[in-house]
């Protein structure tokens, strides 16, 4: 059974602890954001993927549609989550699809080192302009449109996709600071949201993953070099995480099971952040 629909797989009997509840997940064509909008539906929720490209992303919504629980439905939106406008159609499409948003994902975000990021002397400055885009801004986008309807349901969760690197300096191996930049933007901006909207129950949390295997870590995957490093990096396996391992976090902060929770930094990384 390959990785990416290992979830596909789980028992029946956890079903329903996002039941009756209605969620936006971004990136979720593929790697962690599809896993979790699949894990969204198996566990009871209506869930509204977006992503940029039609087909990975209805296929995500079929895959999610499939596995759905009882209440759990999924539906696909094209959208791009560095424009405010089509930010703003995704969540109103939403609420009158199911009328009232309770959760938030973002998941969407690229790495940068193909668009001239690197060491921050030698990071292009479209390079710094573009990753801080697509991974920082974007959540601001998604967050700032949102929250009017997590208030109009009373509240609700939001969770951000960090990294590791947002957390800690990494080394010549992961030598892409404006990449580092956004990920540590986001768990600024997500810590600065939970202490100011808890009281109007909206809780605001972040999970940071080592690495994962994906098509954003390709080039790590095939470098031989941060292969040797693993059993350093992610001692608890010495291999890279699966995209389930996040969206299993993912499914725990966004649940009702996390109602005490908000401002935390959740590391899914193997072990890379306890050393």
């Amino acid at each position: 059974m390959p990785d990416r629909d290992r979830s596909m797989a789980m028992s029946s009997e956890r079903a329903g602890r996002l039941s009756g509840k209605v969620a936006i997940v971004t990136g979720a064509g593929s790697g962690i954001g599809r896993a979790a909008a699949i894990r969204f539906a198996q566990e009871g929720a209506r869930v509204t993927l977006l992503s940029r490209t039609a087909e990975p992303g209805e296929a995500a919504a079929a895959a999610a549609r499939e596995v759905a629980g009882p209440g759990g439905d999924a539906r696909f939106i094209s959208t791009d989550v560095t424009r405010s406008e089509q930010v703003t159609r995704a969540i109103d499409e939403t609420l009158a699809l199911w009328g009232r948003l309770d959760a938030l994902f973002n998941a969407a975000g690229i790495s940068g080192r193909r668009f001239g990021d690197g060491p921050v002397a030698d990071c292009s400055e479209e390079g710094w302009r573009t990753v801080i885009d697509a991974n920082l801004t974007s959540i601001f986008l998604c967050c700032k449109h949102a929250v009017p309807a997590l208030l109009a349901a009373g509240g609700g969760s939001i969770v951000n996709l960090a990294s590791v690197l947002g957390m800690v300096g990494g080394d010549e191996l992961f030598a892409t600071h404006a990449y580092a930049a956004s990920k540590g933007g986001i768990i600024g901006l997500s810590r600065a949201m939970a202490s100011y909207y808890a009281p109007q129950q909206i809780r605001v949390n972040v999970v940071a993953p080592g690495l994962i295997r994906t098509n954003m870590s390709l080039r790590a995957q095939g470098d031989p070099e941060i292969i040797g490093a693993l059993p350093r990096l992610q001692p608890l396996t010495g291999d890279f995480g699966l995209p389930e391992d996040v969206a299993e976090a993912v499914v725990y902060l966004a649940s009702d099971e996390a109602r005490f929770v908000t401002g935390v930094v959740l590391p899914v990384d193997g072990g890379w952040t306890a050393r």
